[in-house]
């Protein structure tokens, strides 16, 4: 399976003092060394952590084909289809997110993405949806003729942390953290089955499946059993490994893990 290493969250830390340092940059020649197939980044339109400068040249001097995330916003594709990445993964976007808290609404007219995708295939560029594991999204991306979906995996890895007790107790998750733990473990497997049935699907109809979101260290390898998912792509415990690690042997231990 291959690991997209999304180097956001070095933007991330660099951003929270407003300095030069740490340039995501630097991570390219050590992502490579550690063995990443792929650098994923997300441009935001608040520019809350990547800037342009930094997509520019990311794209510009990678060696690893770049997976740029971003809203299907007209002005956004602009910049994609400037810079021509290999990939580009279309995104949801509200700016009082923390992180992209689920997948894009690709059902209906949708004018907007069509356009996005005709203007980003037209420049031979290949494009990939993030959205949730639904039957009828992995349908309406079929017809929408991209190459790539990408599943938001973000209620799989809640779950987890319900079961497994790493998820912090806000008002959003008391309910859910008073189920009997037999009922999490059901809802865990209800998941993988879910997204094992859906990448199955997907790829029966001719769709390239990655998937990608709260994935960590500790939830990784059940989603890396799933054989029809060929890609995850995984930042935030990544980074945070790597300050305690190093960011290559932090790589080096998520690759490990992603061995089917």
């Amino acid at each position: 399976m291959k690991l997209g290493v999304n180097i956001d969250h070095i933007a991330v830390l660099r951003e929270a003092r407003r300095v030069a340092n740490p340039d995501p940059l630097d991570a390219l020649s050590i992502c490579k060394r550690a063995g990443a197939d792929q650098i994923t980044i997300h441009l935001r339109e608040d520019r809350r952590h990547m800037q342009d400068s930094d997509a520019d040249n990311i794209i510009a001097l990678s060696s690893l084909p770049v997976n740029l995330e971003c809203a299907i916003e007209p002005s956004m594709i602009d910049i994609a289809c400037a810079l021509r990445p290999h990939r580009v993964t279309l995104v949801p976007e509200k700016r009082e997110e923390v992180t992209t808290e689920g997948g894009l609404a690709v059902t209906g007219a949708q004018p907007k993405l069509k356009e996005a995708i005709r203007r980003l295939q037209e420049e031979e560029i290949e494009v990939s949806l993030f959205i949730d594991p639904t039957l009828e999204a992995v349908r309406t991306s079929v017809d929408l003729h991209v190459e790539w979906i990408e599943f938001h995996t973000g209620k799989y890895a809640n779950i987890y942390a319900m079961l497994y007790g790493n998820l912090a107790k806000t008002h959003h998750t008391i309910k859910a953290l008073e189920l009997p733990r037999k009922v999490l473990k059901q809802m865990l497997d209800d998941e993988l089955r879910n997204l094992r049935l859906l990448s199955c699907d997907a790829m029966e109809l001719g769709l390239k499946v990655a998937a990608g979101h709260g994935l960590n260290y500790q939830n990784v390898q059940s989603i890396a059993e799933i054989e029809t998912i060929e890609e995850l792509n995984i930042g935030q415990s990544i980074i945070a490994r790597s300050v305690y690690t190093g960011l290559e042997q932090a790589i080096l231990d998520m690759k490990a893990l992603l061995i089917r």
